[in-house]
């Protein structure tokens, strides 16, 4: 295919379907650009780190479109290597929240001499930089004006940690992404798979964008600890969808994240033989949740999609990805299976969905 064409397919599918898949998997490294000490003075020094996340992004998935490109799908990571990286990169992101409500606290309120608290008026020997109004204001002289000594004032974080972390992000890819990597597998060329990949990257950057220094700028005022909390939720909710994605989490999960299950379904069989099951991948999950087929016979999954643009496009089952059309059918076979139950989740491991395989009577 035409690497132009290839580029524009990225980027559309980036501008209107990976921002808010993207945002949700990834974003949470964006927590790795607040700055370690103290507070970011403003948006013109939050604007460099952001801008070195996008390239590293950027860098990353085309290198990444390219070696797919050219070797196929023997770069690709399997399902369960990918879980992993979710629970990593999600452990990751829990640490620096916690570092982050941590800081805000006890920038809070730091101990000073008694003369200072006479002045400040805190009969608890306290003094807050800003008047208790919990925000940090470096005096002059300081390393927030440049003069100061090392390691005193706000810091920006290093262009390279920024850069680095973007870079990260295609360890964690969200379902559009996965779509995307199989666009660049069958481009057959590196030119291609860079421009398909390339295309994404740009195509989401402006919600990263605004995402990075909304986090920055956060950082600087009194939701900061906000900010931290939602970056803590981000975290275990990464965490929670690579154990779901690689099926580590308890028997008692239900199939579907955030919706009951739905009734049950069954096989039928032909006069061939082969059991036939048809499943609906929606936005809100898979239909049904549940579906029942006969142990000891071959299976064939018709998966269905009708204007889903959601995570469940793409969908991990026999430890194999499978990516379904915006509207359309795939058809999955099965070799006949022993007695015991089939669990698959969509790519990025919100939804999950099982098939119980039952003894013939």
């Amino acid at each position: 295919m035409n690497p132009a064409a290839l580029f524009a397919g990225g980027l559309a599918a980036g501008l209107a379907a990976g921002t808010a898949s993207c945002t949700a998997v990834q974003g949470g490294l964006l927590i790795g650009l607040v700055s370690p000490r103290g507070s970011p003075p403003g948006p013109s020094r939050g604007l460099p780190p952001v801008a070195a996340f996008l390239t590293g992004r950027l860098a990353a998935h085309t290198a990444l479109g390219a070696l797919l490109g050219l070797a196929g799908a023997v770069v690709q990571v399997g399902p369960r290597t990918r879980a992993a990286l979710l629970v990593a990169a999600g452990t990751a992101v829990v640490v620096l929240a916690v570092r982050m409500l941590r800081r805000r606290r006890d920038a809070g309120c730091a101990p000073a001499s008694r003369g200072a608290a006479s002045v400040s008026g805190d009969p608890r020997g306290c003094s807050c930089p800003d008047g208790g109004h919990g925000q940090d204001r470096a005096p002059l002289g300081s390393a927030a004006h440049g003069t100061g000594s090392p390691g005193t004032g706000a810091r920006s974080p290093t262009l390279v940690r920024a850069a680095a972390l973007g870079m990260a992000t295609i360890f964690v890819p969200c379902g559009v992404t996965i779509g995307m990597e199989v666009v660049a597998v069958g481009a057959g060329s590196a030119l291609g798979g860079a421009a398909a990949l390339a295309g994404l990257a740009l195509g989401t950057a402006p919600a990263f964008a605004a995402l990075g220094l909304l986090l920055r700028t956060l950082a600087s005022t009194r939701l900061a600890a906000l900010a931290g909390i939602a970056a803590l939720a981000a975290g275990l909710f990464t965490v929670g969808s690579g154990m779901r994605l690689g099926g580590w989490l308890p028997d008692f999960s239900l199939p579907q994240f955030g919706s009951p299950a739905a009734a049950a379904g069954r096989a039928l069989t032909g006069t061939d033989g082969v059991q036939r099951l048809t499943i609906w991948a929606t936005a809100e999950g898979f239909r049904p949740g549940i579906a029942v087929a006969a142990a000891g016979r071959p299976v064939e999954i018709v998966f269905r999609t009708k204007d889903n643009r959601g995570c469940t496009r793409t969908l991990a089952i026999d430890d194999h990805d499978v990516v379904l059309p915006v509207t359309g059918e795939r058809v999955v076979r099965l070799a006949a299976r022993p007695e015991g139950r089939l669990r698959y989740a969509c790519g990025m491991g919100m939804y999950v969905g099982f098939v119980r395989f039952e003894r013939v009577p």
